[in-house]
């Protein structure tokens, strides 16, 4: 059985904070964290979960999005409820220093961007590497950005990953109906929109969810389009080996090594009431940390 430092490591929220479209989520878990299980932790993880706070809080002026900084905000409030009084003053003079380095340099690149901006081509080729939850937080970054982010080309090629991924499972439930897919595809204009109506219901939640728990590596893992990045047996984790999961279920997993991950029966009870009643079951200022 893994310890709860070993379980820590494997969700890589170190390693996350750095990446700017991963950033918000990484910051949302270790609130959680913070919030729920900071307490319970061993010294030598409560020593590491409260660098990993500090070192989010020193990587806030790097990203540009106000969903970063609406994520550092949640953080700093567990921070407040959680960490003793000598860690909480530590850890809230650092927020206060990365919010005034973050407007100075939100300031400067406004006055930058007009002057410097790589070409659509370039950005339109970077984001092609991107998965979909990626691809459309590149989308609020800046209008360049936004413009990259949402090329036909692009979206062409995330519908032909939706139905690759869809193939390998077909859909079992009436919530997870396809629509068919276009014979001719020069008839599509928009395949953003093409993609948005695609997919319906729980496979929806699967293919737009960052986290799930891979059944071969027994872990929480970032996913790409729903499949674990990790190679087994020589092939990528294919999109049934995972399973989506809440941010409860990350402290869940780090405290006992145990995930209530539903079956494939009882899922459509879990996406859509099973889990509004395990998030009810949260005090109010947890349930925004959920999502």
């Amino acid at each position: 059985m893994s310890t709860p430092l070993e379980r820590y490591q494997r969700l890589a929220l170190r390693e996350s904070l750095p990446i700017n479209y991963r950033y918000p989520i990484a910051c949302k878990e270790l609130s959680f964290i913070l919030r729920e299980a900071f307490h319970q932790f061993p010294k030598n993880l409560q020593t590491i979960v409260f660098q990993d706070t500090l070192s989010a809080f020193r990587l806030l002026p790097q990203m540009q999005t106000e969903n970063a900084v609406s994520a550092a905000h949640l953080l700093l409030q567990s921070v407040e409820a959680a960490l003793p009084k000598q860690k909480k003053n530590m850890a809230v003079t650092e927020f206060k220093h990365a919010m005034v380095a973050h407007k100075r340099r939100a300031k400067a690149h406004q006055v930058e961007e007009g002057s410097f901006q790589l070409p659509q081509d370039i950005l339109v080729h970077i984001f092609s590497f991107l998965d979909m939850q990626s691809l459309v937080s590149a989308g609020i970054v800046n209008w360049s950005w936004n413009m990259a982010a949402n090329d036909n080309h692009l979206w062409e090629s995330q519908y032909s990953v939706l139905y690759d991924s869809s193939d390998t499972q077909p859909p079992k439930r009436p919530d997870d109906k396809l629509i068919h897919k276009p014979l001719d595809t020069r008839t599509v204009p928009d395949w953003k929109e093409a993609v948005k109506g695609a997919y319906t219901g729980a496979l929806s939640k699967k293919l737009t969810t960052n986290r799930g728990y891979c059944g071969h590596c027994k872990a929480i893992v970032w996913l790409n389009n729903s499949k674990c990045p990790n190679v087994h047996g020589g092939t990528i984790s294919e999109i049934h080996d995972t399973k989506p999961v809440m941010r409860f279920q990350v402290v869940e997993y780090l405290l006992d090594d145990s995930l209530s991950i539903p079956t494939s029966s009882d899922s459509d009870s879990d996406s859509e009431g099973g889990s509004v009643s395990k998030l009810w079951a949260y005090p109010k200022h947890l349930r925004n940390l959920l999502h």
